[in-house]
């Protein structure tokens, strides 16, 4: 059974910079597609950033490229999210979200980032 866990999170200044990670048990993960959601009250979760199978692709949310980079480290096996120049409008819950060749989804317990002066 996968475990994902996500530490960290925290307040950051408008403008400032935050690493998410998220840490999995298990192995093989080069072989997932690896994403990170994010959630705010009241609104659909959105997909954030991608790290396709292989980890030779990523996608981006329009409002985050060039602000936030996904990488991962697979001797760790542990996913990243830098985020520069966060925003108010970035202020949510951050979840990592690991989905195997049979299209079976992991999540992660979910960390609050919050963009505030």
């Amino acid at each position: 059974q996968v475990q994902l866990v996500e530490p960290g999170g925290g307040l950051v200044q408008p403008g400032g910079s935050l690493r998410l990670s998220c840490s999995a048990s298990g192995f093989g993960f080069n072989l997932y597609t690896r994403k990170w959601y994010r959630q705010t009250p009241g609104k659909e979760r959105e997909m954030v950033a991608t790290l396709k199978r292989g980890g030779a692709s990523t996608t981006y949310l329009d409002s985050v490229k060039v602000r936030f980079t996904i990488s991962r480290d697979d001797v760790k096996n542990t996913l990243y999210l830098q985020m520069t120049n966060l925003k108010h409008e970035d202020t949510a819950i951050y979840y990592c979200n690991f989905v195997d060749w049979n299209s079976q989804e992991y999540w992660g317990q979910g960390t609050q980032v919050t963009v505030s002066s």
